[in-house]
């Protein structure tokens, strides 16, 4: 069941067509036959995920109701806690950490809803990337060409999506993190509201930006993965007192009736060809004649880019201090460089995050979805340090998000929808309003019945 869906396999499990054992053992042995290759994984818990699923089986054997995602596989970003395993983020230094006492919130959740935890996924250092390579555990690799980046710095998430290890992995975004690994595979991801999911047992990035969401290969599976996620957790103090929202039944809405407008000016520049063919082709399969401009979109990345630098470096200047040469040194050099950033020009990036934020919402009282580009180019190749944007050579490494920051920033929800473009696949960003995660999964979907978004097949072995 290597390309089934999460509603295939649940659906075969609750029946008795297959077993969850059988479902697990059968991606545990992709996992030790391509992950070689592909390095997604830095954790395989072989043990757990048979018990799991025995568990399961035992339940449908005795009559017990069976959890909407009963038997499906998943995996994490190794930043969430995972019981018994150290939480790397990514780093050397985390690994003399104990093991986590308890798996994050939303591993619980997922797990309460009868999916199975196989492992987990490849990161760059402490999240701090966007291209998935990682000086530690070494780069993940693009399952469509294995010399081409996954993206960061949820790579291992979004390669093994893309490759067929699993239907279902969870990533984090900071400032682009599952939007951009999702445009370089070719599979869909979700980054939520901000506060919409639970941060919990989780290791942190910058607080006041990061996201939790899921990656999977169509988006009626991210809306059932990101349906059974949702709810307040006390545990993190963002998470949003409001009630759960379904999304899976509104699917079938598709997108008629939706208001659809294509960012303009700084998400029109710089664009490579397989970017604009990507926005081109969702545009006109909308009926998407209007483009809306984003106000000061560069000045909402540069600022992003100030917080993000300040708040880094005080999350790790005691690591900083103790523990400098155990850092990637490109990572460690951003870090430092954060601590000297003056506290009143930090405050001035948040003042204008308040009026930037006010500015975009007033854009959906006119529309109800704003679409654009989630990279400027497909995959680059691993170890490429720079690229042309906008007639300009660019360093490629810190550019890569160059379209993601603006709209994280104010945390609104987006789904990448992946566009098969060849030689290889791009995203788009879905964009709505706040706590309107369902209009962007409606479009999504919409775009995959139209046959103009869908993940890229996993190329041959």
């Amino acid at each position: 069941m290597e390309q089934a869906s999460v509603s295939d396999i649940a659906g075969a499990v609750g029946s008795g067509r297959t077993t969850a054992l059988a479902v697990a053992d059968a991606a545990l042995a992709r996992i030790a036959d391509r992950n070689r290759a592909l390095n997604a994984f830095t954790d395989v818990v072989a043990g757990r995920a048979r018990a799991r699923a025995r568990a399961i089986d035992k339940a449908r054997s005795e009559g017990r109701a069976l959890g909407p995602l009963a038997g499906v596989p998943f995996a994490v970003k190794n930043l969430f806690d995972v019981e018994g395993l150290p939480t790397r983020a990514g780093s050397k230094i985390n690994r003399d950490l104990p093991v986590a006492a308890r798996d994050a919130t939303l591993i619980e959740r997922l797990e309460a809803a009868g999916a199975v935890l196989v492992g987990a996924l490849n990161m760059g250092e402490y999240a701090y990337d966007f291209t998935g390579e990682n000086v530690h555990d070494g780069a993940s690799r693009n399952p469509h060409d294995l010399g081409r980046m996954t993206g960061g710095s949820s790579g291992g998430s979004g390669g093994a999506v893309a490759g067929g290890l699993v239907p279902l992995a969870l990533g984090s975004d900071t400032n682009g993190s599952i939007r951009v690994p999702a445009s370089f595979c070719g599979v869909f991801g979700l980054k939520p509201t901000y506060g919409r999911l639970s941060r919990a047992r989780t290791f942190p990035f910058v607080a006041s930006f990061d996201h939790l969401g899921p990656f999977a290969r169509s988006a009626s599976d991210l809306a059932l993965a990101y349906d059974v996620m949702q709810g307040h957790d006390p545990d993190d103090p963002v998470c949003a007192e409001r009630p759960a929202e379904p999304t899976t039944g509104a699917l079938a809405q598709g997108a008629a009736g939706l208001r659809v407008a294509v960012a303009g000016g700084y998400f029109r520049n710089g664009l490579f060809p397989e970017a604009k063919v990507a926005i081109e082709r969702v545009a006109s399969a909308l009926g998407a004649k209007r483009e809306i401009e984003i106000p000061e979109a560069a000045r909402a990345r540069s600022a992003a880019y100030v917080i993000t630098a300040a708040e880094g470096a005080a999350l790790h200047l005691d690591r900083l201090r103790k523990r400098s040469r155990d850092f990637d040194p490109a990572v460690r050099d951003r870090l430092i460089a954060g601590t000297v950033i003056p506290a009143s020009l930090v405050v001035q990036a948040q003042k204008f995050r308040r009026w930037y934020r006010e500015r975009v919402l007033q854009l959906f009282r006119e529309v109800d979805v704003i679409l654009a580009p989630a990279t400027p180019c497909a995959a680059p190749n691993i170890g490429q340090q720079t690229f042309v944007l906008d007639g300009v050579e660019m360093p490629l490494r810190p550019n890569i998000g160059v379209y993601t920051q603006p709209i994280s920033f104010i945390g609104l929800p987006v789904v990448a929808a992946p566009i098969p473009v060849k030689p290889l696949p791009i995203a788009v960003q879905i964009v709505a309003a706040p706590w309107r995660e369902d209009i962007a999964l409606r479009v999504a979907h919409a775009l995959e019945r139209l046959g103009v978004a869908a993940a890229t097949p996993r190329p041959a072995a």
